[in-house]
């Protein structure tokens, strides 16, 4: 058993290497460049725009108001639904470990990978409202799949080509549904909350103990079934109750964690010129920045800085889609300026505020890079120690541990939902059966997420991730005309006041009534 283990892993390793660091991240960055290029840097020049039309109308009744329709949740909540899914570990502890792999010039190239992420995203809205359907019970179904199906395949030669593609992008975003999206939220919560909340009687009774010196206690099984019955029943009542509940927690954790992060930084705020210094200076000299410490090649800073930016916002990854697709929007153009946003919110400014809470409270000294703390979830909770502590009660610690319970939990929530699409488009017309099933299984895996030790299937799940950003990256970029001409009829009528006939969708029938409805109400 030891011997395949260890050949699985050799295995997993060598495809993640290629999935990720020779071909991913590189195939990332320059699908981002081509649609930001394409689209005349469409999140600069038209920045008030886009804001506007996103933060700035969070309040509009048209943008906020539930709808009532079943296929359609409101825009707020398509954003809330997929920042609860990008929102996560992520966010805390792999912004430490990029830094604590790759050095505070990792951020950099995080920026840089959220830059031209921002029009990754957005294209993939586009193409997720314009290719969209309705499925037998009345819901919007969108997303990578058909888009590769329907958009790709629809090129002279090319319908196998795309449905064979569609196919590799379901069946790797339910696998990963199951790891990074379930089981490695899972036991990021359970590990941080039961030991920063420890309850001696439970905790103390050792269930088994593996072979790397792990412990599984009666505490983390029990909290594990009350994470598995919370699940269930949010998930279970489909994707108009997450978006309830993502509405409600969203908003509130994100703007809590940035306030506790703008505390630590103001603190500090003599140390905030030697944090950015850092950044920019390791981003491209990582050996000096790093002194004694050896420092890291310049191309492993690139790609853990990209890499864990991707992992952060999943700009490329096409997952996000999938929820936006269920926007009550009838603009393609309008649904990707929240995915613009939805990259801006998730690492321009929340993993910007990890970063520099770590890099300006001294947890890692930044002329050596050595850390207080060898772990990179528990390096936050340092740095907001050095901060919110009374005494011996380290109530960053606990702070912390709440953060990651609720932007894991919320990102259980997303991928759940993920992956019923995903099931959807595979099972075809016996997909309300199967979408049951992956439910109960999705929400029985909680369990395994509590009482895992072993990091593997978190790797394997990384590996899934990249291998679902593939092709949903050729689907971007053999449909980049399409974006670009779907942009610009935007651009032309709502920014320019030109008439003309609007792209709305690839089903005639859908572009005739949504054109309809445009012209009756002025609802964009």
């Amino acid at each position: 058993m030891q011997t395949f283990i260890e050949n699985l892993t050799s295995v997993n390793d060598s495809i993640n290497t290629v999935v990720w660091t020779k071909i991913g991240v590189w195939l990332l960055i320059a699908v981002g460049v081509i649609m930001t290029t394409l689209t005349g840097f469409f999140q600069v020049t038209h920045i008030g725009h886009w804001m506007k039309k996103t933060v700035g109308s969070i309040f509009d009744s048209k943008v906020k108001g539930h709808t009532g329709e079943k296929a359609s949740i409101s825009q707020f909540q398509a954003l809330c639904t997929a920042l609860a899914a990008t929102v996560g570990v992520g966010n805390i502890a792999g912004v430490a470990a990029a830094i604590m792999s790759g050095g505070p010039g990792a951020v950099f190239w995080m920026w840089i990978a959220a830059f031209f992420g921002m029009m990754t995203n957005f294209s993939e809205n586009v193409l997720g409202i314009y290719f969209r359907r309705k499925n037998k019970d009345g819901e919007w179904s969108g997303g990578a799949m058909y888009y590769l199906e329907d958009g790709l395949g629809g090129y002279g030669g090319m319908k196998g080509v795309g449905r064979v593609l569609a196919v590799i992008f379901a069946v790797c975003a339910v696998l990963a549904s199951f790891g990074i999206g379930n089981m490695g939220q899972i036991n990021k919560i359970v590990v941080n909350f039961t030991s920063a909340f420890d309850i001696k009687p439970l905790s103390e009774h050792i269930l088994y103990t593996s072979a790397n010196g792990s412990s599984v206690t009666l505490y983390m099984l029990i909290f594990g079934i009350i994470l598995m019955i919370l699940v269930g029943i949010i998930v279970i009542g489909g994707l108009q109750r997450i978006a309830v509940v993502a509405e409600k927690i969203v908003p509130f954790m994100v703007v809590a964690f940035i306030l506790g992060s703008l505390v630590i930084i103001l603190k500090n705020f003599t140390h905030i010129g030697g944090a950015f210094a850092a950044i920019f200076s390791s981003a491209f000299t990582p050996k000096a920045a790093w002194g004694a410490a050896g420092g890291v090649a310049l191309k492993q800073v690139i790609t853990m800085g990209c890499k864990r930016g991707v992992f952060s916002n999943e700009a490329g990854l096409g997952s996000s889609v999938m929820v936006h697709s269920n926007s009550n929007v009838v603009e393609p153009v309008k649904q990707g300026l929240w995915g613009i946003f939805e990259v801006f919110a998730d690492t321009i400014v929340v993993c910007t505020m990890t970063a520099l809470t770590i890099l300006t409270s001294g947890v890692i000294d930044l002329s050596t890079g050595i850390a207080v703390t060898d772990s990179d979830s528990t390096l936050v909770a340092e740095a907001f120690n050095t901060v919110f502590r009374i005494g011996n009660l380290e109530i960053g610690r606990y702070f912390i541990a709440i953060a990651i319970l609720l932007f894991s939990f919320t990102t259980v929530l997303g991928w759940s939902h993920y992956g019923s699409k995903a099931i959807e488009y595979l099972a075809g017309a016996k997909s309300q059966k199967a979408v049951k099933i992956y439910k109960v299984i999705f929400v029985l895996m909680i369990i395994s997420g509590a009482v895992l030790t072993s990091s593997l299937a978190w790797d394997i799940s990384d590996t899934f991730n990249g291998m679902m950003m593939i092709p949903n990256l050729i689907g971007v970029i053999s449909l980049a005309p399409l974006v670009r001409k779907i942009t610009r009829s935007y651009v032309n009528r709502r920014i320019k006041g030109i008439k003309e006939e609007p792209l709305l969708s690839f089903f005639p029938e859908i572009n005739e009534q949504n054109a309809k409805k445009i012209a009756e109400t002025g609802e964009d």
